[in-house]
């Protein structure tokens, strides 16, 4: 089996080019004897393409297609839906052509089946695991980031959430209320939260190990999310040994496991108590690995060879069929 993975966003900082780099080099880990994985978008010589990422999904793709979908939480505001260009319908074209569609978890899954129109025997659950290098950071390492972003002792933190749908409204919300903690935002800002008070920016950080060291110093990590996505920075602070607090939602009960302490969503003032109060240790993440992710991707590739496959028999037996019909109806 020859793959093309599309490798572009592996470049990319965030959750999207840690996900493409670590199952990228799961995949090659764990190829089957005889397969192989070839770093290209342009898929005319391989028997699958893999996009990791919505954009790269082809409207004509010369195989069959496997895309991921990482959230479709923008899809489920109306306003967002209303101005979308002529791009991102044909994206989401291009995605309900695809032979298989990969999701973080079920959740993701119900909501990419009913705002995308995907037939649901095409849509294949795979976690995600946390990045490797995301792990419990030395006091040396705490101490430095500490020093190089200027954040305090103690701090309850956030992670890459300045850009989601009603991220505005729920930062601001939990910056206006007191607590005993200062909160840490890491991610690249937008202008308005610049003008939050009590709150420190870090701005994007491009190290995983300074990433490690910033989840390894917080006290906990708050998700105020009301819009559901995958969470995976719950999974990540968890392999970094801190606690998580969140809203109970259908993906955080499906992801966590008990792992960390959901509160009613909206009540904001219960996720920093539920923060501030947690321990340390937090536990420990959930056991899936990138082998696992991998494993299951490559069983995604076969069944989209297979459905590929079959895509192009059914036209031809159909074919068939009429001119069997029409000679008989001669």
């Amino acid at each position: 089996m020859r793959v093309a993975f599309d490798s572009r966003p592996s470049a990319k900082l965030g959750r999207l080019g840690r996900y493409t780099r670590c199952l990228l080099d799961a995949l090659q880990q764990t190829a089957p004897a005889g397969s192989e994985i070839i770093e290209s978008h342009n898929p005319r010589a391989a028997d699958v393409y893999h996009s990791p990422w919505m954009q790269g999904a082809l409207l004509r793709s010369p195989c069959p297609m496997v895309v991921t979908i990482h959230d479709v939480s923008s899809l489920k505001r109306r306003s967002e839906c209303l101005r979308l260009s002529t791009v991102p319908r044909l994206r989401h074209l291009a995605v309900q052509r695809a032979d298989r569609v990969l999701v973080p978890t079920r959740t993701v899954a119900a909501d990419a089946i009913a705002r995308l129109e995907l037939h649901p025997d095409l849509v294949t659950v795979i976690p995600q695991a946390p990045d490797p290098a995301l792990e419990p950071a030395s006091q040396l390492e705490i101490e430095a980031v500490r020093r190089r972003y200027q954040l305090p002792q103690c701090y309850l933190l956030s992670i890459g959430c300045m850009h989601r749908p009603g991220a505005r409204r729920e930062i601001a919300k939990l910056a206006s209320l007191r607590r005993s903690m200062p909160l840490v935002l890491v991610g690249k800002p937008s202008p308005w939260a610049r003008e939050l008070k009590g709150v420190r920016l870090t701005g994007q950080i491009d190290s995983d190990r300074e990433l490690a060291a910033i989840y390894s110093g917080a006290h906990a990590l708050l998700l105020p999310f009301e819009v559901e996505g995958y969470g995976i920075a719950a999974v990540e602070s968890l392999a970094c040994g801190t606690p998580v607090a969140a809203f109970d939602k259908p993906a955080m009960r499906e992801l966590l496991r008990g792992s960390a302490t959901l509160v009613p969503p909206g009540d904001f003032e219960s996720l920093i108590s539920a923060a501030e109060q947690a321990s340390r240790p937090a536990p420990a993440p959930p056991s899936w690995s990138w082998q696992d992710a991998a494993a299951a991707t490559w069983t995604a590739y076969e069944q989209a060879i297979s459905s590929g496959l079959e895509a192009c028999v059914r036209p031809r037996i159909a074919g068939r069929r009429r001119q069997m019909q029409l000679r008989a109806d001669q």
